[in-house]
């Protein structure tokens, strides 16, 4: 019998019978009148707070494992939140008497749980495989870099990480080889890879896997974000601090009783000021809204009527509003980057790909299910996809 199943019965009858003698708690319990003595002495040296006696309970005690492990496993192993920091955060809440908070022992039940997470997620691939239930994955795949370079392939539709190692280089080869490897027990196919693009993970997913190589959507709006957004938010910034000046100087000579020539004009620059600030807010935010719309642009239906789109129609829209903030930089005299758009350019036609990619594996699993009359099937995608599909994504 455990410490803590001990101290749950010493507890439960203390609470029925508050002035129950040791002879009478040991004979109730089945322990000997040394470990009640012990016990219930170590309980009430816990007992420093109002809430202590919660933690005694069955449910407190419940409830106190679940606490420990979604702080260590959330702050600890995914945000690398240090030992010692949650050890202070464990005492802040008055549980030192109750757990083991000291900075060594979370370490160590840290390494012991992320032993079970391994465990158990190589149990449930297992299953997984044993029983066909591993379906069509979208794969993503970087670098990230830490202390060394670690290489991550993650299954977008789960979040699942299928393969996160160390490695000395970045190549095609390396890639192909841990992919691969990792890739084989599963057997299941890769619908398409999403990565930036650096040529080894286009290659990885042409060559290596056979299936489209999609561009992250952040990563080309990050590219448009890198080349403008500093130049218009600089012309945004210096037309108010003009503006500032201007109404500071008006001010001045109003207070200054200066001449109404000299008002005339200094209104006039703060009206100038003002038409600046409009002039290039309105400017930014054509800018922003022209990245919004290509955000809302990758989507098998149109965000305004949920109208069905091929990947042509989808770079066409995309290609629209790049050549849109074009013509926006253009119109007022902004430097125009020509590698930036071309580098977007390259990229709209992939990156819409996966319109069609998403097409074709949704109605292949709508005609696998059920054989449908044309009638039916036209119902289906533009009916009951889109309801479906909006709610996802709304959500």
């Amino acid at each position: 019998m455990g410490f803590w199943t001990k101290s749950l019965l010493i507890f439960n009858c203390v609470r029925h019978n508050a002035k129950a003698s040791i002879r009478h708690i040991a004979s109730q319990t089945g322990l000997s009148k040394s470990s009640v003595h012990r016990l219930s002495k170590a309980m009430e040296r816990r007992h420093g707070h109002p809430e202590s006696w919660f933690w005694e309970t069955q449910e407190g005690r419940c409830w106190l494992i679940r606490l420990v492990v979604a702080v260590l496993y959330l702050f600890g192993l995914k945000r690398g939140v240090g030992a010692e920091t949650m050890s202070e955060f464990f005492a802040y809440l008055h549980l030192d008497q109750h757990v083991g908070c000291s900075p060594s022992t979370l370490r160590l039940i840290m390494e012991q749980l992320e032993h079970l997470i391994l465990e158990t997620t190589a149990q449930w691939e297992r299953e997984g495989i044993a029983g066909c239930q591993i379906g069509p994955m979208v794969g993503a795949v970087d670098e990230t870099f830490l202390q060394r370079m670690m290489l991550v392939f993650i299954d977008l539709v789960s979040g699942y990480v299928l393969h996160e190692e160390v490695a000395d280089d970045r190549t095609y080869e390396t890639w192909y080889s841990r992919v691969k490897t990792r890739l084989e027990p599963i057997r299941t196919r890769v619908l398409y890879v999403v990565s930036d693009r650096a040529k080894a993970l286009i290659k990885l997913a042409k060559t290596g896997l056979e299936c489209p190589s999609i561009p992250d959507l952040f990563h080309l709006l990050h590219d448009l974000i890198k080349g403008y957004s500093l130049a218009i938010s600089r012309q945004l910034q210096s037309a108010r601090q003009r503006l500032s000046q201007a109404q500071a100087h008006l001010d001045k000579c109003m207070a200054q009783g200066a001449s109404d020539t000299m008002i005339a004009s200094a209104q006039s620059a703060v009206v100038a000021g003002q038409a600046a600030v409009a002039q290039w807010q309105q400017v930014r935010d054509a800018y922003r809204g022209h990245l919004g719309a290509m955000s809302m642009q990758v989507h098998p239906w149109r965000v305004a009527d949920s109208t069905p789109q091929s990947a042509q129609e989808v770079e066409v829209h995309l290609s629209a509003e790049v050549a849109a903030i074009q013509a926006l930089l253009e119109t007022h005299d902004l430097p125009v980057k020509k590698n930036v758009l071309d580098k977007v350019y390259k990229q709209l036609a992939d990156l819409a790909a996966v319109i069609d990619v998403w097409w074709q594996e949704v109605r292949q699993d709508v005609q696998s299910q059920i054989v449908l009359t044309p009638r039916w099937t036209t119902w289906v995608e533009a009916h009951l996809l889109p309801l479906g599909y909006w709610e996802q994504q709304v959500s």
